[in-house]
């Protein structure tokens, strides 16, 4: 198969962040499929130009095998009128550049819901190409931001509900990352047999690891998004409640809106056992992952979340084979499925520092085993190969279905 992947976001190892095309486009490759990547190189959380394009609106790369198109688009910062911009920006380019380019016709091509403008784009291609188009939905749009508060009837969110039913209509195959998501696709008319469930998962790392906290301490790590939904300030509060014990650390990673404001909240109570370090590429993180004794994650219970929840940074956690303290009260989690953790669903600041000091007196063996309950539930149902499984099979069967009609 010629497979083409639109996502206006899509990364690779060297950015800081969520690999999943990459690792996709890998696989594949390896199992004989051809793949190009389109997408943006405005990094989406540090808001950086991660290439240089001089003159020219775009650039075409081989990375590790992969056909690689970089779309310019203007820079923005935050969630206001110029990310819309660059999202329409990404959406005209993608569909002005691509059919200029000479490239091999081809079979299917997906559109990944960073923003639906982008799935927009990949259909119109599919549309040009009359090849077969499927849609990936990484987050509910516009549902998403009506949980967040929006307006359901702020123009914007009308427009991106037209522009949603219209794409679930038209697509051959709707691929979800989130378990239940069918739930709210079958409100708006899509049966379930059009739907299938591939979520975000990790590829198994073997190589050697370098030490990169005091190991005289007990180490807490968070890596990823710093945003409201990730309700960071419970882990400050924690690092708070815990500072007067020397041999307890806390590391926090990456980069967001909130991300400020924790640090001067650190600053403002004297927090000496916390550090906050900036994004850095996911080829490094693995090194500070490994040498953590204990993962956080922590989430609000947000309605977005009924729908289920796909988070790399989970997948990420369980292939290094560490516990994971999961600070939520949000239903059906994969560290309680996995037993590879704890999972704190009361958010009581004193209720989780209790329970990080009983964590903290454990035996190095009984951390351990919980963390290989982890790394072989990923390995049986989230690795990459795993999850490519259901991906080449999805294609194939939309690719089958059609010359069949």
């Amino acid at each position: 198969m010629n497979i083409w992947i639109i996502n206006h976001h899509a990364l690779t190892p060297d950015m800081s962040g969520g690999t999943r095309h990459y690792d996709f486009a890998k696989e594949l490759i390896d199992r004989g499929n051809k793949v190009t990547i389109v997408s943006a190189s405005i990094h989406y959380a540090t808001y950086k130009e991660m290439r240089e394009y001089g003159l020219n609106d775009f650039i075409v790369e081989n990375i590790d095998g992969i056909e690689w198109i970089w779309i310019k688009t203007p820079p923005y910062r935050g969630n206001g009128i110029d990310r819309i911009k660059n999202m329409f920006s990404f959406m005209l380019g993608a569909n002005r550049i691509i059919p200029k380019l000479n490239l091999a016709k081809p079979d299917i091509i997906i559109g990944s819901s960073v923003h639906l403008f982008a799935v927009l784009a990949a259909y119109k291609l599919s549309q040009k190409y009359k090849v077969p188009f499927v849609m990936e939905v990484r987050d509910l749009w516009p549902q998403t931001l009506i949980d967040m508060g929006i307006s359901k009837w702020h123009p914007f969110i009308i427009l991106l509900g037209w522009i949603e039913r219209f794409l679930y209509k038209r697509a051959d195959k709707i691929i979800t990352l989130l378990p239940k998501a069918h739930l709210y696709m079958e409100k708006l008319g899509i049966k379930k047999e059009k739907i299938v469930w591939i979520s975000n998962g990790t590829s198994i790392k073997n190589f050697e690891y370098t030490e990169k906290f005091d190991s005289s301490k007990f180490n807490i790590l968070y890596t990823g998004s710093m945003g409201i939904a990730n309700d960071l300030s419970v882990l400050v509060d924690v690092a708070n409640a815990l500072k007067y014990n020397s041999c307890i650390h806390f590391t926090i990673i990456g980069n967001g809106t909130m991300k400020q404001g924790l640090i001067d909240k650190a600053k403002n109570l004297n927090i000496e056992n916390i550090t906050f370090l900036d994004p850095m590429a996911k080829s490094e993180i693995y090194d500070y992952l490994h040498s953590a004794d204990l993962l956080y994650v922590g989430l609000k219970n947000l309605p977005l979340y009924k729908y289920g929840m796909s988070m790399n940074k989970i997948y990420d956690y369980m292939s290094v084979a560490k516990p994971i303290l999961f600070v939520s009260d949000i239903d059906e989690n994969i560290v309680e499925l996995a037993k590879c953790g704890f999972v704190v669903k009361n958010p009581d600041i004193e209720n989780i520092a209790d329970k990080i000091k009983e964590i903290s007196q454990m035996s190095g063996l009984e951390l351990e085993i919980l963390g290989k309950n982890g790394y072989d539930y990923m390995v049986k149902n989230f690795s990459i190969k795993v999850l490519c499984d259901k991906l080449e099979n999805t294609l194939n069967e939309v690719l089958n279905d059609k010359k069949n009609i």
